[in-house]
């Protein structure tokens, strides 16, 4: 049964586990997360052969990566706010229904400048799912299982970004990058048809409507910004996804190098690492349940451990090191979003949830970016240095903030 307690939220003992709502929610956001990940990152491995066949710079191409993630990054909050007045599920499923109505006309772009328009359209459309997905597991389930039930989005996400990359690598090979992004765009339509079946409707939150008394967008964002916990679980989601795009970002050009002298498609299939992504993701869920802040530092130290050894001249080294800094990113990035949601009050969880989002799209960007002017600067070692510097950053403010459990404020209400 549920009570009305305020404006836009209900109490609600969540989808018990084991119950057929709760595993269509957990597979619901599985999919969801395949539906996004796939399509956000379809034109990354495929970027040589876009900037040949559209006669642009490996620079130009590579902005239809950077357009779709800005985008992304940049809409969250707008979206989080729209769900607070039509609903989470009508928000993800318009999220993930326009993106891949865009994905599928991305491949038949004219030239660079309609492709990056394109891009840009369907990285803020993208950005509907993760503002509020992290928001509608806190309210849907049952307290003590959000946790794995955010791993299982991640472990989606992580599934999604590879399957996108390799995907589009494979098809364009024999038959170009335009039809390999299109698979992926049909990969994507066929997640989200997953989705939109399985999603059940939203039991825990009743939209906000215009008049409505309780706290306005500002008073909701000053909310989310004003607790010191969630303030540092944006800092882990900006400064480890930050460290773990710059490290894909230009391992490439270490490996292509002396002494291990990669072929670039060999160099492609490491992304299937990714799958270490998926099972830590899912590992970090359960063992989450009996405490966030161990298995965070634990898998934000496995991260660096792993960023350290892709200094070995041994190729077998450098691999291990891939696989333990990407199984301890995603297990750490899915304690960190799913404990957003548990901290926050039912009343900011939207906005905190898009506000982590934002803030992990802007390390992927931003910093991502400077990881370029470190490695012309410095190499690979200070490339290896300033990742471990962010990772101990993001261990050492969560170790010294996110000891309570304490949410958010009330906003005064």
């Amino acid at each position: 049964m549920s009570v009305t307690s305020r404006p836009g939220t209900v109490v609600d003992t969540g989808h018990a586990p084991g119950s057929p709502g709760h595993r269509r929610v957990v597979a619901a956001l599985f999919a969801a997360g395949v539906a996004t990940f796939a399509q956000l990152y379809s034109v990354q491995a495929v970027l040589p052969a876009l900037a040949t066949g559209l006669d642009v710079t490996a620079a130009h191409a590579a902005l239809g990566v950077s357009v779709a993630t800005g985008a992304l990054a940049v809409s969250v909050v707008g979206w989080s706010a729209l769900a607070d007045r039509v609903g989470r599920v009508p928000v993800m499923a318009a999220s993930v229904l326009l993106a891949t109505a865009l994905g599928l006309a991305v491949p038949w772009s004219p030239g660079l400048g309609a492709l990056l328009a394109l891009r840009a359209v369907q990285g803020a459309a993208l950005g509907g799912l993760p503002a509020v997905a992290m928001a509608y597991l806190a309210e849907e389930l049952a307290a003590g299982q959000v946790a794995r039930a955010a791993a299982a989005y991640v472990a989606g996400t992580s599934l999604g970004g590879l399957a996108g990359r390799v995907a589009s690598a494979l098809v364009a090979d024999p038959a170009g990058w335009r039809w390999g992004v299109a698979a992926v765009a049909v990969l994507g339509a066929l997640a989200t048809a997953a989705f939109c079946a399985l999603v059940p409707r939203a039991r825990g939150f009743v939209p906000r409507r215009r008049g409505a008394t309780g706290p306005r967008l500002a008073q909701r964002l000053r909310a989310a910004l004003t607790d010191p916990g969630l303030l540092v679980l944006y800092a882990q989601g900006l400064l480890l996804m930050g460290g773990f795009v710059t490290v894909y970002n230009y391992v490439g050009f270490r490996l292509l190098a002396p002494p291990f002298s990669l072929s670039q498609t060999v160099v492609g299939l490491l992304f299937v690492v990714y799958l270490a992504g998926t099972a830590s993701s899912a590992l970090a869920g359960r063992l989450a349940s009996r405490g966030r802040l161990p298995v965070l530092l634990t898998a934000t130290g496995a991260f660096a451990a792993g960023c350290l050894l892709t200094l070995s001249h041994s190729l077998p080294v450098v691999g291990a090191g891939l696989v333990l800094l990407t199984g301890g990113f995603f297990a750490a990035h899915a304690v960190a979003s799913g404990w957003v949601g548990a901290r926050a009050r039912p009343g900011v969880r939207a906005q905190a949830s898009a506000l982590y989002t934002f803030a992990y799209y802007a390390g992927s960007s931003v910093v991502g970016w400077l990881g370029g002017l470190v490695l012309g600067a410095g190499g690979w070692g200070a490339v290896v240095a300033g990742v471990v510097a962010l990772a101990g950053a993001a261990a050492v403010v969560a170790a010294l903030v996110l000891r309570t459990g304490r949410p958010a404020g009330s906003m005064g209400a």
